[in-house]
């Protein structure tokens, strides 16, 4: 049996692969571009000293913010909670640094906006929202057969329904373990 959303998963991924296409060509274009002006405007020796400075505050970003971040995975980990956010903003250190890696301006300032903490947030909703959107699946009624969705066990009893099964279901519930 196949899954009713399948079709309109391979029409919603058809997308991707064009775009992938267009941006290794796009982006390593624009770099180039932004470079070439960078250089036209301040010189050639200057523009290498902004690239190479460029990467040395990234790198010593990555190195701040990643530790932090870490401490703070383990400090959730400790605490014995759920650690969502520190996920997420290893995440989006390690996204940044990456995109760090690249020499160029226009990656460079992405990079720096996903690394720096009083902006990371922003770029944190935007990644729960669409982690959120590919891994939440509400399932259809009567995806899982009888007694889900609103469909009933043939009795009124079933999953949402205030109702229990037994001579009188309007008595107080009692918690207890069977012995035998």
């Amino acid at each position: 049996m196949t899954h009713p959303a399948a079709p309109r998963r391979t029409r919603r991924r058809g997308w991707v692969r064009p775009v992938l296409a267009a941006a290794f060509v796009v982006i390593p274009l624009a770099e180039i571009w932004a470079i070439l002006q960078v250089g036209q405007l301040v010189g050639p020796w200057w523009t290498i000293v902004l690239l190479v400075l460029d990467s040395m505050v990234g790198a010593w970003l990555i190195k701040r913010e990643g530790g932090r971040a870490w401490r703070a995975l383990r400090e959730a980990l400790q605490g014995g909670r759920m650690p969502a956010r520190e996920i997420a903003d290893g995440a989006l250190i390690l996204i940044g640094g990456t995109l760090m890696l690249s020499p160029g301006f226009l990656l460079d300032a992405v990079g720096i906006l996903l690394i720096l903490p009083f902006t990371r947030p922003v770029a944190r909703r935007l990644l729960t929202t669409v982690v959120e959107r590919r891994l939440v699946v509400v399932p259809a009624a009567g995806q899982f057969g009888p007694g889900f969705g609103g469909q009933g066990f043939g009795t009124g009893f079933g999953p949402g329904n205030g109702r229990r099964p037994g001579p009188e279901g309007d008595g107080p519930v009692v918690q207890g373990d069977v012995v035998e």
